[in-house]
């Protein structure tokens, strides 16, 4: 390898190097912030993330987004060269991303070529965990010039499609009370499994739900993806504690997918423990179709809840595009192909700049 594809494929490998499970990052943004503590213009960092904006010329601003952190390593790090591939924890999820990202900044910042955006690069932690300990969230609260991003792209893993929307993602509890009695005499007792088989027979029954936004068809699905009951093999039990999982279509708002929640389980006690919304669909976006064009390409719908909803949250337009691969994402053998690497930057430096 040598030119633009070598540099890709060491940026990413000595990303993966840098240990970074989520909530540990600290080291990772430090190494970060000091690659492009040379590129001029407005920095920030602290233990969220790290934002550069380089002066503005009055264009559209346009973020490139990735997240610094990784699932816990699998046997996995340190990673190597395979086949064309970099091989590693986060490759795909997403440390080739964001090799993209702080090579197209340093690119940018050597070259100085004509603009057509002006593009942001913002690298942010703790986005593998749960959204209520989102890095992401408070960036976008207290970071002024953010509000001004007329699109964010998110670099999560679409095997270099362009995929538009969100899907929600809504949690909960829900609790079937019944009264213990022993199995040889359950007509003393109340079953609270059976009563769960009952209260969740709804659930069970559902099909995913198809919605077609701007042509593209997101599929809404219902889950039960715990239970818990019982204390003894020769016991009714007088508890069964099970959550669902709601993955909610871009046309429902959170307050309509708890009510289609409760809706779903009228009985039992139900709890929401976490609902994070969509994001809008936004494939007609002027800026959205510069991107897809300068690419080539395919537009998807996100079957899937990414952090374009945060930035939807805050009224920014947002996309998911990136060079990893959604088969690769989170497994032992993680990878990204080099030259999907190469493809993303190259697609991102059209986007962004005028043809010299």
């Amino acid at each position: 390898m040598d030119g633009l594809d070598r540099r890709l494929a060491e940026r990413t490998l000595e990303l993966v190097d840098i240990a970074s499970e989520s909530g540990d990052e600290e080291r990772i943004l430090e190494h970060v912030a000091g690659v492009l503590a040379g590129v001029e213009g407005e920095a920030h960092a602290d233990a969220d993330g790290l934002l550069v904006v380089p002066p503005r010329s009055g264009r559209p601003l346009v973020v490139l987004a990735g997240h610094l952190d990784t699932v816990p390593a699998q046997g996995n790090r340190p990673g190597h060269h395979e086949d064309g591939a970099v091989v590693g924890l986060g490759t795909s999820d997403m440390k080739g991303a964001c090799a993209v990202i702080i090579e197209l900044a340093l690119w940018a910042d050597r070259a100085r070529p004509e603009r057509a955006v002006d593009l942001g690069f913002l690298l942010f932690g703790r986005e593998e965990l749960s959204s209520d300990r989102s890095a992401l969230r408070p960036l976008l609260a207290r970071l002024p010039v953010l509000a001004q991003t007329a699109l964010a792209v998110v670099m999560e893993p679409t095997d270099n499609t362009l995929q538009v929307g969100c899907l929600g993602n809504l949690t909960a509890e829900v609790r079937f009370a019944g009264r213990s009695a022993h199995s040889a005499r359950p007509w003393l007792g109340t079953n609270a499994v059976h009563a769960a088989v009952r209260g969740l027979a709804a659930v069970a029954a559902l099909e995913p739900r198809p919605v077609v936004i701007q042509g593209l068809e997101y599929r809404e699905v219902v889950s039960v993806v715990r239970i818990a009951a019982g204390i003894a093999d020769n016991v009714i039990p007088d508890l069964a504690t099970c959550r669902i999982n709601f993955r909610y279509a871009p046309d429902r708002t959170p307050a309509e997918a708890e009510a289609r929640i409760r809706e779903l389980v009228p009985e039992g006690e139900l709890r929401v423990l976490s609902n994070s919304g969509p994001a809008p669909v936004v494939a007609d976006h002027e800026l959205c179709t510069r991107l897809r064009d300068a690419g080539g390409l395919a537009v998807q719908p996100k079957q899937a809840w990414t952090p374009v909803a945060e930035f939807a949250e805050h009224g920014i337009a947002a996309v998911n595009y990136g060079p990893g691969s959604t088969a690769h994402a989170h497994r032992a053998d993680e990878r990204v192909e080099v030259a999907s690497l190469v493809r993303a930057f190259d697609t991102l430096r059209r986007f962004a700049f005028e043809e010299e």
